[in-house]
């Protein structure tokens, strides 16, 4: 259900070069939520990085909204980068796997395009 990959870089050299895999597979940087800076905000400390991504296609998006516009629960794509071991992890849930949750049909092999492409980005960033 999660799909994670160990890297040595710093979680903001893995962003910047999950932004330029990203664009490569056609995939936009919707939004940067910084979980440990939202927090210190809050008053509370998280102690590690933690970078959000919210990537989308928008092509395969409009597909899949146009078949069922609950499918809209589940986008955009979540792409988390966070320190681990001395590098960073960086971890999806699967899109299939969301999809799946969802009970929607008429998307699946949509949904493990856009995976396979997700994983693709998690890879070459890495």
């Amino acid at each position: 259900m999660i799909y994670s990959k160990q890297s040595s870089r710093s979680p903001e050299e893995v962003g910047k070069r999950l932004e330029e895999a990203a664009a490569r597979h056609k995939f936009g940087v919707l939004h940067i939520l910084d979980l440990k800076k939202t927090l210190e905000s809050k008053g509370i400390q998280l102690g590690s990085e933690c970078l959000v991504y919210d990537v989308c296609n928008p092509e395969a998006a409009t597909r899949a909204l146009h078949t069922d516009m609950r499918v809209s629960t589940v986008l955009p794509c979540r792409i988390s980068i966070f320190n681990k071991d001395g590098g960073c992890l960086i971890s999806t849930v699967k899109p299939t796997s969301l999809f799946a949750a969802t009970g929607l049909k008429g998307s699946e092999a949509l949904a493990a395009e856009v995976e396979r492409k997700v994983l693709a980005i998690i890879d070459e960033s890495a």
